[in-house]
């Protein structure tokens, strides 16, 4: 989306500027300097079928103004990755420590609450924690998983987590979970980009990969979650140029900031590989991934694509490595690969995005490295990754591509720019949209757009009407991409995602929209109402979202 609101880059510089001193101070979300080797996230494991935690939702600022969000345990331990096993159940105790006069203060500075819903119905059935919608409100998604859409599950319609309240999650993953990584985010209408560029996320992993890859096992795993967050740009510089991003960016943590773009550091064994799963955590920066060296782009080998296998969409319960020179990642999409270490003699060894031609109306995401990849004769501290005991699951959605669709249904995505200036109201608006249907922005006592039932198979083709890439998500399943502007993939060459790029109309009215294919699986046991959106979060924010509702079987079919 354009910047639509003109002094947004130099008012998220001076955030909270009074305040910040005393935040700082206490540090809940701590932060490494430009330049730092990347740490790994700390993790935390299943024991005996359970993984129980608890994580408080704090705020901080940072040195240059920027308003920080984070996950953190008791103990001070921040976005802890979840590691569990298929059949495992997740239990999270859930505290919010944001006041909401803060939260008010940095959304107000951003321009962004007067898209948020205030009210919920009053309607006790659709309530779960508190009732209404206030600019500290949190929950959480569970991105990816293949959970219940209840109440204390992945539930984000009505879950709304106010000041100084707690909420208990209990999560349970089915034991046909597709091995791979996942990851959790906030997800309250209106305010689920900026608290997701603030920091609060952190990665899911459901162990066996290796049962299905058996390439990764014994290889040193690295986890590295991508994210964006507010913009500071040196004061030299004007907001102008064609190469400013919209928003700088981190890796686990560690800021690579415009213009200067300092390098993280990523330290490998020399004639080592190791296996790289990276999360795009972002909430509104499209990457386009490459490991470089000295000028070269070096073959990877992807393993899997947003928590599933790749090639093993079939009925097979073993998958096919990839291979590729470079990963597009929409926000919020995984990618699992093989990375051989820079051999000796290596002048220059980087992990980098490219830049990314997202359309007219698009931000900007120029090409910036994210890390230096050095090495060093000694073994690196890292765990390696092995294969689960026994022989491998047959997954969900594994043999997708093998079953008959019963419904089809056309969607489309859509924006109109109404005014431009900071501030603003309703600055923009953005759908998606049942071909037919009235275009309608999405707000949580809405009914839902479309009725399914469990146990249907469904292709939906997605148009993008707009001269901007979208990113196609739907919550608790995931789809079969099976064409790209109505040209079929080889089936050898199809995949299970949870999130497609729809790439942008160039405004000739003599073309056609571009447009996605997918096949959607509703056969497993996961009933009730949730979303589909883009996942670019602040058009998800600004409307770009609707509710499906999947009926049990045996229940009549009505609706759309």
């Amino acid at each position: 989306m354009k910047r639509i609101l003109g002094g947004l880059i130099l008012a998220a510089a001076a955030l909270l500027v009074a305040p910040a001193q005393a935040l700082a101070d206490s540090s809940p979300c701590p932060r490494p300097a430009s330049g730092s080797e990347v740490p790994p996230p700390p993790d935390l494991y299943s024991s005996n079928g359970v993984l129980n935690l608890a994580l408080n939702f704090e705020v901080a600022t940072d040195e240059a103004g920027r308003t920080l969000y984070c996950f953190v345990t008791p103990d001070g331990t921040e976005s802890p990755t979840l590691h569990v096993n298929p059949g495992d159940t997740l239990i999270i105790t859930l505290t919010n420590l944001v006041p909401d006069a803060l939260a008010k203060h940095n959304l107000l500075h951003l321009g962004l609450t007067s898209n948020m819903k205030m009210e919920m119905d009053k309607n006790p059935k659709d309530v779960c924690g508190d009732s209404a919608t206030v600019p500290s409100s949190v929950n959480i998604h569970f991105h990816g998983t293949n959970t219940s859409p209840k109440c204390h599950s992945d539930e984000v319609i009505h879950t709304l987590v106010n000041y100084g309240t707690t909420f208990r999650y209990k999560l349970r993953f089915p034991k046909d979970e597709p091995p791979g990584l996942y990851w959790y985010h906030p997800h309250v209408h209106g305010t689920s980009s900026s608290m997701v560029q603030g920091g609060a996320t952190g990665i899911i992993e459901v162990e066996g990969i290796a049962n299905f890859q058996p390439a990764v096992a014994g290889l040193p795993e690295r986890y590295l979650i991508l994210r964006d967050q507010q913009f500071v740009e040196d004061p030299r510089f004007g907001p102008g140029l064609p190469s400013t991003p919209f928003w700088d960016v981190s890796i686990n943590y560690v800021p690579v900031n415009f213009p200067r773009y300092q390098p993280a550091v990523i330290t490998m064994q020399q004639g080592s590989q190791e296996f790289w799963r990276v999360v795009n955590a972002d909430a509104n920066t499209i990457l386009n991934l490459e490991v470089v060296y000295d000028g070269v782009p070096q073959t990877v080998q992807i393993a899997a694509l947003d928590g599933v296998p790749t090639g093993s969409k079939d009925g097979r319960r073993q998958g096919t490595l990839v291979p590729a020179t470079h990963i597009l990642l929409m926000p919020s999409a995984r990618a699992e690969f093989i990375v051989a270490a820079p051999p000796p003699g290596t002048k220059k060894a980087q992990l980098v995005t490219l830049t990314i031609d997202g359309g007219p109306a698009s931000d900007v995401n120029p090409a910036r490295p994210y890390a230096n990849i050095v090495t060093t004769t000694a073994p690196v501290k890292l765990r390696k990754i092995e294969p689960r005991p026994g022989s491998p699951i047959k997954y969900r959605y594994n043999d997708l591509a093998l079953a008959r669709v019963d419904t089809h249904r056309d969607l489309y995505f859509s924006e109109y720019f109404q005014a431009f200036g900071f501030r603003e109201k309703e600055a923009a608006t953005f759908f998606i949209t049942v071909d037919g249907a009235k275009e309608k922005l999405f707000d949580p006592n809405n009914p839902p757009a479309i009725t399914t039932t469990q146990g249907s198979v469904e292709e939906w083709r997605i148009e993008n009407r707009t001269e901007e890439i979208h990113a196609f998500h739907i919550h608790q399943i995931h789809f079969l991409v099976t064409a790209i502007n109505d040209v079929p993939i080889p089936e050898e060459q199809q995949q299970a995602y949870d999130v497609f790029p729809v790439g942008y109309w160039d405004g000739d009215a003599a073309h056609a929209f571009p447009s996605i294919t997918i096949k959607l699986d509703f056969r497993g046991p996961d009933t009730g109402d949730f979303v589909y959106h883009c996942h670019i979060l602040d058009h998800e924010d600004l409307g770009m979202m609707a509710i499906i509702r999947v009926k049990k079987k045996g229940e009549a079919k009505r609706g759309s």
